[in-house]
Parts: C-alpha cells; sequence; structure tokens
C-alpha cells in the first residue's frame, strides 16, 4: 500500500510541484491549502490530489484538518511542512501582527502539525518529515526578520527533533531553496531580477519548483533513511552554509 503524504501550503508554488513529485514518486498525497479555494479546487481538477483546507498556524484547526487527513487516506507517514507567509517590513516599523503572523504560520506549524502526528510514526517505526526553509534563514534578509527568524528557527526544530526520533524509523530534514522560479519571483521586473538577483547565483538561472520537489521525493523515501536532523541548500550556490 502506498505511503500517505501531507503537504502543507500543497496547492500552489513550490508546495503545488512537491505534491505533484509525491504523486509521481508513489506516494497517497494530500494537499493542504488555507484560504485560496479557487487555486485549491483547479490544483485539484488537475491533479487528482484530494485537499484540505484548515489553518496550520491554529492548534485546533490543525488537528481536525490531520483528522480529516487521516480518515479519507489513513494514517500519515510523511509530513512536508511547506505553508508559509511573508509580511516584509523594515524591524524599526515591523508590527506586532506583522511579526506573529509569520511566526505562528512559519515556526508554530512546527508544532501544531507534527505533535499530532508524531507518537503515530513512533509506534509505526516510520516517518518522514521535511521542512522548508529559505536561504534568507540562512544568511538573513533585511525587512525579513520575522521570516528569518521563523526559518531559522525550524532548522534547529528540526535537528532536536531528529535527535529524539533517530532510532524510532523517523527522520527530520531541511530543504533551504535559494530563488525558485515561483510565480511571486517572476513578477519582479525583469531589469531587476537581470541585474539586482540573477548575478548573486552563481549558475545563472532561477531555480525551478521541481527541483525543490525532486529533493523532498527522495528525503521521504525509504531509501533516504540514513539522513536526519540535515539542511539542503538549493539555491545555485548563492549562499553556500
Amino acid at each position: 500500500m502506498a505511503r500517505v503524504a501531507l503537504v502543507t501550503g500543497g496547492t500552489r508554488g513550490i508546495g503545488a510541484a512537491i505534491s505533484k513529485g509525491l504523486k509521481e514518486a508513489g506516494f497517497n498525497v494530500a494537499a493542504n491549502y488555507a484560504g485560496n479555494d479557487e487555486a485549491a479546487n483547479a490544483f485539484k481538477a488537475e491533479t487528482g490530489i484530494p485537499v484540505f483546507k484548515f489553518d496550520v498556524a491554529d492548534p485546533a484547526g490543525a488537528e481536525e484538518g490531520i483528522k480529516a487527513v487521516e480518515a479519507a487516506l489513513g494514517p500519515i507517514d510523511v509530513l512536508v511542512n511547506n505553508a508559509g507567509i511573508t509580511r516584509d517590513k523594515m524591524f524599526h516599523r515591523m508590527t506586532w501582527e506583522q511579526w506573529s503572523q509569520v511566526i505562528r504560520t512559519n515556526l508554530d506549524s512546527m508544532f501544531t502539525m507534527t505533535r499530532p502526528l508524531i507518537e503515530g510514526m513512533q509506534s509505526r517505526g516510520f516517518g518522514r518529515i521535511v521542512i522548508i526553509s529559505s536561504i534568507n534563514g540562512q544568511k538573513g534578509q533585511a525587512g525579513q526578520a520575522n521570516y528569518s527568524a521563523a526559518k531559522a528557527g525550524v532548522v534547529g526544530f528540526a535537528k532536536a527533533l531528529a535527535q529524539e526520533n533517530a532510532a524510532k524509523g523517523i527522520t527530520v530534514n531541511v530543504i533551504a531553496p535559494g530563488y525558485i522560479a515561483t510565480e511571486m519571483v517572476k513578477a519582479v521586473p525583469e531589469d531587476v531580477l537581470k541585474s539586482k538577483i540573477l548575478p548573486q547565483i552563481p549558475v545563472g538561472r532561477l531555480g525551478e519548483a521541481e527541483e525543490i520537489a525532486r529533493a523532498v521525493a527522495f528525503l521521504a523515501s525509504d531509501e533516504a533513511g540514513f539522513i536526519t536532523g540535515s539542511t539542503l541548500s538549493i539555491n545555485g550556490g548563492q549562499y553556500m552554509a
């Protein structure tokens, strides 16, 4: 029987590519989303992947969402914590709400999504947890103190959880993408892209979401059982940690 994988923020951008990639790799995939019904329904129609609407920042909502996924597909073997938001502002102008919204969605969701699943993974002797961080969690980024803090925080979370569960058949790893050719990045003016962004990337191009998805699929596989507590940088050489 195919293993069940849940991808948060799994209907758009990098998350959509991950959901599709896991399905192609033979997983039974569920994709979570927070609010864009139109995009989620289009994704479901295109891929046949079931979608589940809940807010990963809300503990009760996340728990109910996980129960709905497991009722539909069975116990979750693979969790991809991908959901994330930005509320960019230079720190001296940042509000508490801009700070806390990002921390809740990008960091607190490590608890809300993983805590309800970890004991089941332990009892079954298998689990794969893959967390999508960011190059800006590694190097920092002006105007993103909230986002950089959250994306750095998930690395510490992964290392601690990996140690707790290494003997239980559960691996916990992080992927830190650089500039990926998503809708958001493609919306950057072409002159800015060519003059400001691409010169920072030694390979001379943006990454593709499918390149992130292939890495997730490998880390989620049985063959990746000796890799845990690691952070894989996929950024074209822009930042070598």
